[in-house]
């Protein structure tokens, strides 16, 4: 998924514009005019390729990629592609001087994308057009923009003749969208070979009204998705002869005690220097809540307010809502079985374990049993380095100079999910700009603006560079 979606709610717009702009351009020895275009016909080449569950692209894609990078010089043997089907993943990697002492810096992306009906769409999504300045189709934003810029900073690295001290290892997962199998696979294999994670499916630049920059956000965190089932049984019998308990009854009673229920508030150095920057920003009263939150989160005041607008309420801890109920099996009978389902979406930090412990509390019913669906996987925040961060605010004055900067907790999921469990610090440092109302990753007619093609290899080629050394 992309991850800046819904981390940015502060700033409206009102009419679609694209990116003002950048600074950078050829004299700055940055990005030249053939490696902009070479970004854009990989972009567009990637968007052409439907990696779609089911629809057994994913090695294509994978194939294209490794063609580019042995073009460039990449030996065969430093690229690996694995898996059948849908879950293939690709490894590339990029050799450093420094003989394995140092460990190396991860580049994460995925290839594959949410499915698109030709159907639905005013152009076709697999078919890549330029129009108005945006890039049309399906992964044009989530994530082949962030795949194009990988690619190309590695190809042009290579032709330069770059030598970096750490090897560098660009991982492209092949289910991110569905399972994470290839995701899990990826970070089992090199993430105790990495120092860091550079994702360029995360993090990201705010756009005002006017098509201006105002932020760029550094994704350090990620909530921990989870679900979870609350089920009663009855012995049941016939409607006309109801008894003290019945199954719907109990998980409606868990489903309203659980919907009341507030988890303890919570901040981080990445939330908090988040909200600070949005209540600056906001101002207003809002915005005051959102600055007193940030310095103090036992302020009742201001943690009632940001708890009353789901825009911020999941920055300020733990959420837990019931989302489904089940249960009977007949107009006629007394149900034998109900179930609730719950999803939450956990402060990093905090264990799955620990919030499925206090839901049996809240639920206050001994009849009712609790199951963990799946295997949800939670990490904690990963710590804003001041290599990293030197190199960031490096890499965005070469566009936009003293643009703020700031970490930010993102609630969806995206492979930095497991090699931060794995303890490797991960950072979402994709340098799109853009306005939240022109994200339509995962949605129709999905485009990107171009203008930030210039600016995002300029970021990734600093990060790069700097860190690898």
């Amino acid at each position: 998924m992309f991850a800046f979606r819904k981390i940015i709610p502060f700033l409206a717009a009102v009419a679609p514009l694209a990116l003002l702009p950048a600074k950078v351009s050829a004299a700055t020895g940055t990005i030249a005019p053939a490696q902009h275009a070479e970004a854009l016909k990989i972009w567009k080449a990637m968007i052409a390729i439907p990696t779609v569950q089911g629809r057994g692209e994913m090695r294509r894609m994978a194939d294209y990629i490794a063609s580019q990078l042995r073009e460039a010089g990449f030996a065969a043997d430093d690229i690996v592609i694995e898996g059948q089907g849908d879950a293939v993943s690709l490894a590339a990697r990029y050799r450093g001087t420094a003989k394995g002492k140092d460990k190396a810096i991860l580049l994460s992306g995925h290839m594959d994308v949410v499915e698109a009906r030709t159907s639905d769409w005013t152009r076709d999504p697999f078919t890549p057009v330029e129009e108005k300045g945006f890039v049309y189709g399906r992964g044009s934003l989530d994530m082949k923009f962030g795949d194009a810029v990988l690619v190309s900073t590695l190809l042009q690295l290579k032709r330069e003749g770059f030598k970096p001290r750490r090897d560098i290892l660009l991982l492209l997962s092949g289910d991110e969208e569905t399972d994470m199998a290839t995701t899990a696979r990826l970070a089992e294999r090199y993430a105790g070979e990495g120092e860091l994670l550079l994702n360029a499916d995360g993090g990201g630049g705010q756009l005002d009204e006017q098509g201006k920059p105002v932020a760029f956000y550094v994704q350090g965190a990620e909530k921990t998705y989870a679900d979870f089932e609350f089920t009663v049984t009855n012995p049941g019998g016939h409607s006309s002869r109801p008894g003290p308990s019945n199954a719907i009854a109990d998980v409606a009673a868990i489903a309203q005690r659980i919907a009341a229920y507030r988890f303890p508030a919570r901040t981080n150095d990445l939330t908090a220097s988040y909200l600070q920057q949005a209540g600056e920003k906001l101002g207003g009263e809002m915005g005051a809540a959102l600055q007193n939150f940030a310095k103090n989160p036992d302020d009742k005041a201001a943690l009632a307010k940001l708890r009353a607008d789901p825009e911020w309420v999941g920055q300020t801890g733990t959420t837990c809502v019931p989302t489904m109920i089940s249960g009977g099996h007949a107009l006629n009978a007394l149900p034998q079985k109900a179930t609730l389902s719950v999803n939450c979406r956990i402060f990093p930090g905090e264990s799955v374990e620990s919030v499925r412990d206090r839901l049996r509390v809240v639920a206050a019913d001994d009849k009712a049993t609790i199951t963990t669906l799946g295997a949800p996987l939670a990490s904690d925040a990963s710590p804003l380095r001041s290599d990293l961060m030197k190199a960031v605010r490096k890499g965005i004055d070469l566009s936009y100079p003293g643009l703020p900067i700031s970490g930010v907790m993102s609630a969806g999921a995206t492979d930095s999910l497991y090699f931060r469990a794995k303890g490797v610090p991960s950072y979402g440092v994709l340098g799109m700009f853009l306005r939240p109302e022109d994200d339509f990753a995962h949605g129709l007619n999905e485009r990107a603006p171009i203008a930030s093609l210039d600016p995002a290899l300029a970021l990734m080629r600093t990060l790069i560079t700097d860190l690898a050394r």
